[in-house]
Order: C-alpha cells, then structure tokens, then sequence
C-alpha cells in the first residue's frame, strides 16, 4: 500500500518537550503517532469500507509448489559419481 506524507504545525518548545519525556520513557514519537492515526482510522472510517481498502492489497494466495520428483532411473544401471558431467558424451 502506498504511504502519504502529511505534515503538521507544532510549537518547536512543545515538540522538544514532547521529544524529551517521551525519550525518558524510552517512548518512539513515531509510533505513537502512527498508532494515534490508525486509531482514528478505525473511529471514522467504517468497518465495511476499512475491509474493501485492506482486501485491495492483500497479497495474492500462491499456489503450494510442487515437490521435486526424482529422475526414474531403470534398474541395473551404473552411476558413476567419480565423473562430473561437463555436458558432453564421451565415448
């Protein structure tokens, strides 16, 4: 989902003040606030509209992968893993 900047004005003493004691109870500004908005969110936007922008951009299901089969190899036949296959036949 796509972010959007927004902008404030604050007091610059009251936002140093906020910053210092938030900082002394080892609080971070930006996840109050981002917990401020999302509150207000929930408030005002009603629920069925919340869940039509959330099912926007949930990821699509993938489909389970399938296991890698092994490579039938017929009875009675040699394998000689002392050779590296370089993609040529040898005689």
């Amino acid at each position: 989902m796509k972010t959007a900047t927004i902008t404030i004005a604050f007091e610059q003493d009251k936002l140093k003040a906020l910053q210092f004691y938030a900082g002394k109870k080892e609080a971070d500004l930006q996840c109050e606030l981002d917990d401020f908005l999302q509150k207000l969110y929930e408030k005002y936007v009603p629920a069925q509209t919340r869940e039509y922008i959330e099912s926007q951009f949930e990821p699509a299901a993938t489909p389970p992968k399938r296991p890698n089969r092994p490579t039938a190899i017929s009875p009675g036949t040699h394998i000689d893993s002392s050779r590296q296959n370089s993609g040529r036949t040898e005689p």
